[in-house]
């Protein structure tokens, strides 16, 4: 757990709801941590307007963009029963528009022979409510290029997990998942960028879980016993059929590699006993 703590935002109390609302419609990047549910359990890199550290708040997720790496810094998420249904795939791949006009805006063609997958942070699966909201998924400033083995085998896995602890146990989970490094290795061998340089391939892959027994409960209800899952895996082949457990680690190691204050919104109480821990179920 850091030390320093991220301020809190106080857009919410100086500027009416409405403008905000209007905000969160149009997609566009935000200044500050605002009330997206996708933020509950904090802004781990003080998201705003910096290039490398733009916050983009989706409807169905909320971002830290790198327009200098082309990737999210990292994505974060709510999941429970309220978001999944029987909306299709939508597999529309496509560049995010509401990026500024000096940030290069990816496509899907950029990873085009890569040998590296357009790899989802929020899973396609994790968004089945509506087509719209699984379409959003398809932005590809949701994407990391990432290693075929990885992204369809071990990440697939947990994801998997994951939906299985909503749909089976009625959990509420929030979501923070990411990546750090350069140079990774893809069916096509080792790159550190590909699409000509403007998209870092990253080293290793990372996810944090906060598992919450009830909906709607939100970051006070985050206790000593609250189980987290965190964990570190390298952006190579060679890890399909691995088992995810074995990559667990704790979220001070993961704040330790990438620098981030992980679930700020937590009381620093209990933080420290959390954050420490590595997930042993």
């Amino acid at each position: 757990m850091k030390k320093l703590k991220l301020f809190k935002a106080i857009l919410p109390i100086t500027l009416p709801v409405a403008v905000f609302a209007l905000f969160n419609y149009a997609e566009k990047p935000l200044t500050a941590q605002t009330f997206s549910v996708h933020l509950t359990m904090g802004n781990p890199s003080g998201a705003n307007t910096s290039y490398s550290n733009l916050l983009l708040n989706k409807s169905q997720y909320a971002v830290s963009y790198n327009c200098y790496r082309g990737t999210p810094n990292w994505v974060s998420w709510q999941l429970n029963t309220s978001w999944l249904g029987s909306a299709p795939r939508q597999d529309d791949f496509r560049a995010d528009t509401t990026l500024p006009s000096g940030c290069y805006r990816v496509s899907s063609s950029d990873y085009t022979g890569s040998g590296f997958d357009r790899g989802h942070m929020a899973p396609s699966a994790d968004r089945t409510n509506t087509i719209t909201n699984n379409s959003a998924t398809f932005l590809m400033t949701n994407m990391i290029p990432q290693a075929p083995d990885n992204n369809q085998g071990v990440w697939a896995n947990l994801e998997s997990y994951s939906r299985s602890l909503v749909t089976g146990q009625n959990k509420e989970l929030y979501i923070i998942s990411g990546s750090y490094g350069s140079g990774g290795t893809g069916s096509n061998g080792a790159r550190t960028t590909i699409a000509n340089g403007n998209v870092t391939v990253p080293a290793r892959t990372w996810k944090v879980i906060v598992v919450l027994d009830r909906p709607n409960n939100g970051a006070s209800s985050v206790t000593t016993n609250t189980r987290v899952i965190a964990v570190d895996i390298p952006n190579t082949q060679g890890v399909r059929n691995a088992d995810w457990r074995n990559y667990r680690v704790s979220v001070d190691y993961i704040e330790g590699q990438t620098g981030y204050n992980l679930l700020s919104s937590v009381s620093s109480s209990v933080q420290s006993v959390i954050e420490a821990r590595v997930d042993n179920q």
